[in-house]
């Protein structure tokens, strides 16, 4: 599972000329699955988005977390993030889920997010979707659920 974080003042998602999902503060997520994500990989990834530590505190530093700022988070699904470009110019998206696969994990993982205590909005899957963002700082960070502890090759 990989997502890019954005730290947001505000985010929204348009689908057909209407506006599905929108927050103020918090964070705009891309998030892609592939093949091997499990539950757990959900877990690491949901652990490691609500106590981040990049929002500003009292003091003006990257110090509270999106728990403690009562921040929201924009989920956006999106396969190509799994995208192989070492061979030629069309990028090459088989490392990314099957979009059943996807969908479920991905509906898992807002549900997770909820479950924690955040207030999420959504994006549609598999839609054409404009995403407009104010990046505050600018501040992004990528994740990769690859990256967690005993996860197995």
């Amino acid at each position: 599972m990989k997502v890019v974080a954005q730290l947001a003042k505000e985010a929204s998602v348009t689908v057909n000329d209407k506006v599905i999902g929108k927050i103020g503060k918090g964070f705009m997520l891309l998030v892609g699955m592939t093949h091997e994500d499990t539950e757990a990989d959900l877990d690491y990834i949901v652990n490691k988005l609500i106590h981040l530590r990049v929002f500003e505190d009292a003091d003006g530093k990257m110090n509270d977390s999106l728990l403690q700022v009562g921040g929201e988070v924009l989920s956006v699904s999106q396969f190509t993030l799994y995208a192989d470009t070492r061979k030629g110019r069309r990028p090459s998206f088989t490392d990314a889920a099957k979009p059943e696969i996807a969908n479920t994990l991905y509906k898992k993982f807002n549900q997770k997010l909820t479950e924690a205590g955040v207030t999420v909005e959504t994006g549609e899957f598999g839609a054409h979707m404009e995403v407009q963002l104010i990046n505050d700082g600018p501040v992004t960070i990528l994740l990769d659920s690859a990256d967690r502890p005993n996860k197995e090759a």
